[in-house]
């Protein structure tokens, strides 16, 4: 793991010698996870550390330190990007979102085997989150990575987010397209002006690009709308 926290050093962000532990039993129970559960198809543990951990970890260039703050990872699949933020940031309020239920399994698997505090995994889909008042308008950051396009994304993360808080899209080349295409559902739902920052990963040509859109108005009451609804017929 020293490689991770060399790396992590890179984009200013600093893993003591208890989160690297924590990063070493995370990979341990996603390899092990992965024998009989489609979690990745990135099976080198370098590449995990690289491509999931350090990936996820560079979201706090743009949220800044989220200690007491709440975050809700939609579509997290394995856990990224909110366990390994999580593990940054000990006194984030994490809420992970995740529809497949063996998936939501081993996440409930892994926040008890890292011992994290403050977690709550839910099963169910993004659409039925947002229109939960549970969830909705509750949270200073809505997080996806590689979950949808971004027209159809900001309609699962903006209606989570509280007036003032933000929603931060991880995505990839295609990511200044999307945000041209994603205004008007941007604006639909209460967001306001899209920034975005780009980041490279050591190893990697490719950019990666988080874009953040802040919550400005309240999202209107009929958004997002019924499961599968916002991917068959993005705003």
């Amino acid at each position: 793991m020293v490689e991770l926290a060399q790396e992590a050093a890179v984009f200013g962000l600093h893993l003591n010698s208890d989160q690297l532990a924590s990063f070493a039993t995370y990979e341990r129970l996603l390899l092990e996870w992965n024998e009989r559960l489609n979690l990745t198809a990135i099976r080198e543990p370098a590449e995990i550390r690289r491509r999931h951990f350090l990936d996820s970890l560079t979201c706090a260039t743009v949220t800044g330190d989220l200690s007491g703050r709440r975050l809700i990872d939609v579509g997290t699949g394995a856990g990224f990007p909110g366990v390994p933020l999580k593990i940054l940031f000990p006194d984030l309020s994490l809420t992970l979102v995740e529809s497949v239920t063996k998936k939501a399994g081993f996440l409930e698997t892994l926040v008890a085997a890292l011992g994290l505090a403050g977690v709550k995994v839910l099963p169910q889909r993004a659409e039925e989150v947002g229109q939960d008042a549970t969830h909705r308008e509750r949270y200073d950051w809505a997080v996806a990575r590689s979950v949808a396009e971004l027209r159809v994304l900001v309609e699962y993360l903006l209606p989570l987010c509280r007036v003032g808080g933000r929603a931060l899209a991880m995505k990839g080349e295609s990511a200044p397209a999307e945000i041209e295409a994603a205004m008007t559902a941007g604006q639909i739902l209460g967001g306001g002006q899209p920034q975005w920052k780009t980041a490279q990963l050591p190893g990697r040509d490719m950019l990666h690009y988080l874009v953040v859109i802040p919550k400005e108005k309240e999202t209107p009451g009929k958004y997002p709308r019924r499961p599968g609804m916002p991917a068959k017929r993005p705003l």
